[in-house]
């Protein structure tokens, strides 16, 4: 913050003592940017408190280095022009190629690079199971190989889940606030790029990062507005988010009032991700009743009954 002033306060100092233009552009430029740097941090102040207990992305975790591994080995194959040694049908190719999209993977890992990715890590986590049970015997380490070869094959499908899971609730998280900035923006008199453009400015989120792509897209010339706006659609495993992007399609074409519309469909979105999240907190009891089962309750029928156990065994 102390550096930003200096450098502001010298800035401004170069302008009065130049008096040219170029000083006070770049005082402006500062000044834009402090500007822009204070609504980022009030647009995050505002995720926080709405979004408390949400779900990060976890980009340092597992399952985002294995799907790293997996991106850089598909551009590895891209530019050595190689194909994957793993047959199509075996790999599960076909299923990742329908689930990418939503993954947000489209582009970045192909199908090539999924199938040799599962094919080395499971060989990899293969023969690190093999190494930790040669240290005890033969057995061990037959069968901490095959675990680890299961482990592994099975490590890229399930990351690929994870993350369009994740996507699918973080885009739901902020679905309202997007519709929000937008039906305000068009009430004020903004046209809908314009009010899409202030979202995609102000608000540092995964949507609004997939809107501004799309919103350069059609700027450009590269795809009609409608289709762009569809394109987006699709890469989410989200009805909700469906109904809102047809809405905006629908109310931008016949010139309907899609403020009014929009703030209905905001209402919804929150009401979707209530169910969802509550959804959530219901089945957490279940859950904790699995490690409760097969942890918690042994050691207590050990600690209870072992001593009845002991005392009978000693009258006989």
């Amino acid at each position: 913050m102390e550096a930003a002033m200096l450098m502001k306060g010298a800035l401004v100092a170069a302008a009065a003592a130049s008096g040219g233009g170029a000083g006070l552009c770049a005082w402006m430029a500062c000044h834009r940017h402090a500007q822009r740097a204070r609504l980022v941090r009030r647009a995050r102040g505002t995720e926080d408190a709405q979004g408390a207990g949400a779900p990060k992305l976890a980009e340092g975790s597992l399952d985002e280095r294995v799907i790293a591994y997996a991106q850089s080995l598909s551009h590895r194959l891209a530019l050595k022009g190689a194909h994957s040694r793993v047959p199509r049908a075996l790999s599960g190719v076909a299923a990742f190629e329908k689930g990418a999209a939503t993954a947000g993977l489209q582009g970045t890992v192909s199908a090539d690079g999924f199938a040799e990715a599962r094919l080395r890590l499971a060989l990899g986590a293969a023969a690190a199971g093999a190494v930790v049970g040669a240290v005890f015997s033969f057995e061990l380490m037959a069968l901490l190989a095959m675990a680890g070869a299961v482990s592994g094959w099975q490590a890229l499908p399930r990351a690929v889940r994870k993350r369009r899971a994740r996507r699918t609730l973080e885009m739901e998280r902020h679905l309202p606030e997007m519709i929000d900035v937008v039906a305000m923006g068009m009430r004020s008199g903004l046209s809908f790029d314009r009010s899409l453009g202030l979202y995609v400015q102000y608000f540092p989120t995964m949507l609004a990062e997939a809107f501004g792509a799309a919103q350069r897209q059609w700027a450009h010339g590269l795809m009609r507005r409608d289709d762009a706006l569809r394109a987006l659609a699709k890469t989410y495993d989200s009805p909700v988010f469906g109904r809102v992007i047809e809405s905006m399609v629908r109310s931008l074409r016949f010139g309907s009032s899609l403020a009014v519309s929009l703030e209905a469909l905001a209402a919804e979105a929150r009401a979707s991700y209530r169910a969802q999240r509550q959804e959530q907190v219901a089945k957490a009891p279940i859950k904790i009743m699995v490690p409760t089962g097969t942890l918690i309750l042994p050691a207590m029928l050990i600690l209870v009954l072992g001593p009845v156990l002991l005392e009978l065994m000693g009258d006989f």
